[in-house]
């Protein structure tokens, strides 16, 4: 079927975190949102099927999937990565944030250092202080508009700090970046030479634009499969985030054992049942609308960049190679950091994420989520545009 992704849905009113916690996150009742991570479109219509015949059952008791479950996502991961997970390597949470948070508590002691990637994803720094580790960032180098791993950086941090954790986003949010195979592999050598345990959160890895495909972090070679946690999730891709179901894959069976036993501390036991059926059925049935989804956003990501080209050439869009949030270099502006959150909120009535909370090297940038209707895309920008100009005068 044609889905029709231009269609705006009136999302107020329904506990949405996106349109209706402006005020009690701090923000002015009447700006458009663009900031967190889900999108505006309904999702797939085999999905939704799905939901109102479990839900017509009418029982919503404790569940676990079955082998058709399993089948189901790994197949999904055979076709577009040609990687096959095995079955005993699942491990299935609530959310990959949750599941970060686990690892954190699971292999790092009070005290000991974890490394990231910064600017990157804000919770990935929040579970590691929340509980009490060290934190180190081994900065992304921004050059020319193109985001670049220092690898010396990246080894002497963990030597300097006795890193044995590190949390790999991939593809990275917000640079999107698209991480190549040799990147990964020299990242995976390193993090093996050094005895440090990577957890790859893979997310957004549905999303790649034109001339890039995302690289599955254990399949490159099978040491660094034995030494890692492959994080993967169906809410980014067909946005079911509210449904909270993630699939972890650890093939090494001591790190698995040990990351089940992180999540039976917490109190956690079984997913939320329709999450469960949601995710079965994306992976089933989902193929249809997650192509037309692509297009859409990619048509969109190029919308973007010829408006900010002709109306707005002072803001630069970093060019993503993968995912549907952007990130955008205000810098030329010549405004600090609350400054340009000033600006963006309270005179182009905007609600993005500001570059600061993805750590310090995101000042001066924005974050902006483009799986919107084009029509509320190009608001945003019109809104952006004119109080550049308004600034300027």
């Amino acid at each position: 079927m044609k889905y029709d992704f231009d269609a705006v849905v009136d999302r107020t009113g329904t506990n949405c975190l996106k349109y209706d916690f402006a005020v009690e996150r701090g923000r002015q009742a009447d700006v458009l949102p663009l900031w967190v991570a889900d999108m505006d479109f309904p999702t797939a219509q085999p999905i939704v099927e799905r939901l109102q015949k479990a839900v017509a059952h009418g029982i919503f008791g404790y569940s676990e999937p079955k082998t058709p479950y399993y089948e189901a996502v790994a197949s999904w991961y055979d076709k577009h990565f040609a990687w096959r997970p095995e079955q005993k390597w699942l491990v299935k949470t609530p959310g990959i944030v949750y599941a970060l948070a686990v690892a954190v508590q699971t292999f790092t002691k009070p005290g000991e250092s974890v490394l990231i990637q910064q600017p990157v994803y804000y919770p990935f720094s929040e579970v590691i202080t929340d509980n009490g580790r060290n934190l180190v960032s081994n900065d992304l180098v921004y050059h020319n508009g193109h985001y670049e791993i220092d690898f010396e950086d990246f080894e002497r941090k963990i030597v300097e700090n006795q890193v044995s954790l590190f949390l790999l986003c991939s593809p990275h949010n917000p640079v999107g970046r698209v991480w190549s195979k040799k990147e990964l592999k020299r990242l995976g050598e390193i993090c093996l030479a050094h005895h440090v345990l990577v957890i790859s959160d893979e997310i957004h890895a549905d999303f790649t634009f034109p001339g890039y495909h995302h690289t599955i972090f254990a399949s490159i070679d099978p040491d660094f499969a034995q030494n890692c946690i492959i994080c993967t999730a169906p809410s980014k891709t067909f946005n079911l985030a509210g449904l909270q179901v993630s699939n972890l894959w650890i093939p090494n069976g001591s790190l698995r054992r040990q990351f089940r036993h992180g999540i039976a501390a917490t109190g956690y036991s079984q997913l939320n049942c329709l999450g469960l059926t949601a995710c079965q059925a994306a992976y089933e049935e989902g193929e249809e609308w997650y192509e037309q989804l692509k297009d859409y956003l990619y048509d969109n990501l190029q919308f973007v960049d010829r408006f900010l080209q002709k109306e707005l050439p002072e803001i630069k869009l970093i060019q993503p190679e993968g995912t549907y949030l952007i990130w955008l270099d205000c810098s030329a502006l010549g405004l600090s950091a609350d400054e340009l959150d000033d600006l963006i909120e309270k005179k182009a009535k905007l609600w993005l994420d500001s570059g600061k909370i993805f750590g310090k090297t995101g000042e001066g940038f924005q974050r902006i989520n483009i799986a919107c209707p084009r029509a509320t895309l190009e608001q945003a920008l019109i809104q952006l545009r004119d109080a550049v100009r308004d600034l300027k005068n």
